[in-house]
């Protein structure tokens, strides 16, 4: 989010980041990183709880980690109302600040120096191209392969579902070992009957931008291990078939590769992360934990106890299992 500020001010888009931190941390976490957006301090979780944000795989127990949100981003519109929301179960994944201005704007912007393939036959254009990060992957950042159609006057592409004897549009991403793809993400179909054969199908016609959301996990890009490679090839093969109004044109395969380069991760600095060419923050926690340990035990002190009763315990538990 702070790297792609920028981005979001020129598409008029207000950002806030709502944390179970204190003021103090979050003002000393925004000089040190540079972050120009809003920080907004929620230390009892009232507004978390509020907007069922609350991580209910802790308990009250886990004395200081109880009442952080889930990582999340609800988009909303001028009048509040939220028209798009991103979650996931970890905060080492999420989406790009790219799909989160599309989702704000309703449309998908490819960035021109994108990494991209094209293949152009019968007068049918496609375009294969990472969205997001600079044309980078990063671990644990979501970005999107969007295959865009640009389809003749008159010309369609099928949608799910077809009658048997049709082929619908299917895009498939593939990629080194540590590529995760997930479900193909498209725009609404429009109906479409053709006379001649009585049946009816769902299509596309004109531009079209079929998005399938991917990210690296650990075999290709840790933030324990240096990068493998700098660069990874992405083979895309698009299946489609199109029609007219009147008749339907054979089924065709068409295959793109492009190359993407692999970003370093932004890690602590600790010395389990250091030396592995990723990125090392500068910043010190250790004032902030501090104020988060006075600010969980002064009411009951007891707290404190509880927790580093309840680590050792889990440690014990994890080297009987190991």
């Amino acid at each position: 989010m702070r790297d792609a500020f920028a981005k979001f001010e020129a598409a008029g888009i207000k950002l806030y980041a709502l944390s179970y931190d204190d003021q103090e941390t979050l003002t000393e976490f925004a000089e040190k990183q540079g972050v120009q957006y809003t920080l907004l301090s929620d230390t009892d979780s009232r507004v978390i709880k509020q907007y069922g944000l609350l991580n209910e795989q802790l308990s009250k127990k886990d004395a200081f980690l109880y009442g952080i949100p889930y990582p999340g981003v609800y988009v909303c519109d001028e009048n509040g109302t939220v028209v798009s929301k991103f979650f996931h179960d970890s905060y080492k994944k999420r989406e790009s600040p790219e799909m989160l201005i599309d989702a704000a704007l309703g449309r998908i912007t490819i960035d021109e120096s994108a990494p991209r393939a094209e293949s152009n036959d019968d007068g049918i254009r496609i375009t294969a191209a990472l969205h997001g990060g600079n044309g980078s992957l990063r671990q644990g950042i979501v970005r999107q392969l969007v295959t865009t159609f640009e389809l003749p006057d008159g010309l369609h592409i099928y949608g799910e579902p077809v009658p048997q004897g049709l082929t619908a549009t299917e895009i498939r991403v593939e990629g080194p070992d540590g590529l995760v793809t997930l479900p193909i993400e498209a725009p609404p179909t429009t109906p479409l009957h053709l006379k001649v054969f009585g049946i009816d199908l769902n299509v596309w016609s004109g531009t079209v931008n079929l998005a399938i959301p991917l990210y690296p996990v650990g075999e290709l890009v840790s933030e324990c291990r240096p990068i493998d490679e700098r660069e990874v090839e992405l083979s895309v093969h698009v299946t489609f078939q199109a029609c007219t109004n009147e008749t339907c044109l054979l089924p065709q395969t068409r295959s793109l590769t492009l190359r993407v380069a692999l970003e370093e991760v932004d890690v602590p600095k600790l010395p389990i992360h250091s030396g592995h060419g990723q990125r090392e923050g500068s910043y010190d926690s250790t004032p902030a934990m501090k104020r988060l340990i006075w600010r969980k035990t002064r009411k009951n002190p007891l707290r404190l106890l509880q927790f580093i009763w309840n680590r050792k315990r889990m440690e014990r538990r994890s080297k009987r299992e190991s």
